[in-house]
C-alpha cells in the first residue's frame, strides 16, 4: 500500500480514538464464503438464488425451504475460518481504538477471530443460530442441522412446531431494533468510520454511512467497486481488504481525540 489514498488512509487511523468499523461480504470472502452481489456474486451469477432470502417465500413454499435447509447443510460458513481482514480489526480492538465492528456478515467470524462479541453488531443477524416463526423460540443451527442430516427435510419448532428458519433477517423482515439502535450510537460516536468489503447497496446499514459523515466522522470505504457513498468519503480504497486491513491495523496511535466519548458501547441503553 504506497498510494497516495493509503496514506491518508492510514493518517486518518493514527489519529483516530474512537473507530467504528461497517463490514460487508468481502471481508469474508478470502474465507472461501462467496458475496452476493459483486461481480462473480451468487446473485449476479443466478438471478433466481436470492429468492430464498424472501421471507414471504420461504413461509409459502415448503420445496423453497427443504431447499434452504439443504443449502444451509453444506453452507462454507460451517468450515471457514478467520482470514488477515478478521485479524487484523481484533488487532486494532486491541489497541484501544476499535468501539465496535456493525457487521453485514452472517457468518461470526469476526467472534471466531477474537473479536469482542459485544462489540460486534451483527445487523443482518445470524446463520449460527434458528428462530420459530411462531413462537419466537431459539436455539441452536447445529441441532436443528443434525435434524437435516438424520432425514428430516424442513425441520419445525421443537416447542411449537411453527416454521423454524435462521436468525437471519430476510427479505421483508425487520431489523433488530435494538441492535440497529446501538449501531447508530456507534457511527455518532466514532471520529473513523471505517467502511469494508461492502457494497453499500443494502439499506438501513448502508445509511450509517451519511450519518456517520454527518456527524463529523472521517469515512473510509474500502471494497473492490465503487458505491453510491463514496462521496462522502474522505479516503476511497479499491485496494484488497485482506491487504488494507491489515495495514491500517499496524499504524500506531498519534494525535488527539475530536470528540467526547460516550463509553463502553457494550453498554449502552
Amino acid at each position: 500500500m504506497a498510494s497516495q489514498a493509503c496514506t491518508a488512509a492510514r493518517a486518518l487511523v493514527a489519529s483516530a480514538h474512537r473507530i467504528t468499523v461497517l463490514t460487508g461480504a468481502g471481508v469474508s470472502t478470502d474465507s472461501g464464503i462467496p458475496d452476493y452481489r459483486g461481480p462473480d456474486g451468487l446473485w449476479t451469477r443466478d438471478a433466481d438464488a436470492g429468492r430464498g432470502s424472501s421471507l414471504e417465500a420461504y413461509v409459502s413454499d415448503p420445496a423453497l425451504r427443504r431447499l434452504s435447509w439443504q443449502t444451509k447443510l453444506t453452507s462454507p460458513v460451517w468450515t471457514a475460518k478467520p482470514n488477515a481482514a478478521h485479524k487484523a480489526l481484533v488487532e486494532l480492538e486491541r489497541s484501544g481504538r476499535l468501539r465496535t465492528v456493525i457487521t453485514q456478515n452472517i457468518d461470526g467470524l469476526h467472534q471466531k477471530a477474537g473479536s469482542d462479541p459485544h462489540r460486534v453488531l451483527e445487523v443482518h443477524g445470524t446463520l449460527h443460530t434458528t428462530v420459530c416463526l411462531g413462537c419466537g423460540a431459539t436455539g441452536p443451527m447445529r441441532d436443528a442441522l443434525k435434524r437435516v442430516a438424520e432425514g428430516e427435510e424442513d425441520p419445525d419448532c421443537p416447542r411449537c412446531r411453527g416454521i423454524l428458519k435462521s436468525a437471519t433477517i430476510s427479505f421483508g423482515q425487520h431489523l433488530d431494533a435494538e441492535v440497529l439502535r446501538r449501531s447508530r450510537l456507534a457511527v455518532l460516536d466514532c471520529d473513523v468510520l471505517l467502511v469494508a468489503g461492502t457494497s453499500l447497496s443494502v439499506q438501513p446499514a448502508a445509511g450509517l454511512v451519511p450519518l456517520a459523515a454527518k456527524a463529523g466522522a472521517e469515512v473510509i470505504i474500502c471494497n473492490a467497486e465503487p458505491t453510491p457513498y463514496d462521496s462522502v468519503a474522505s479516503v476511497v480504497l479499491h485496494e484488497p481488504v485482506g491487504e488494507v486491513l491489515p495495514d491500517l491495523s499496524s499504524v500506531p496511535p498519534s494525535g488527539g481525540a475530536r470528540f467526547s466519548s460516550w463509553g463502553d458501547p457494550s453498554t449502552w441503553s
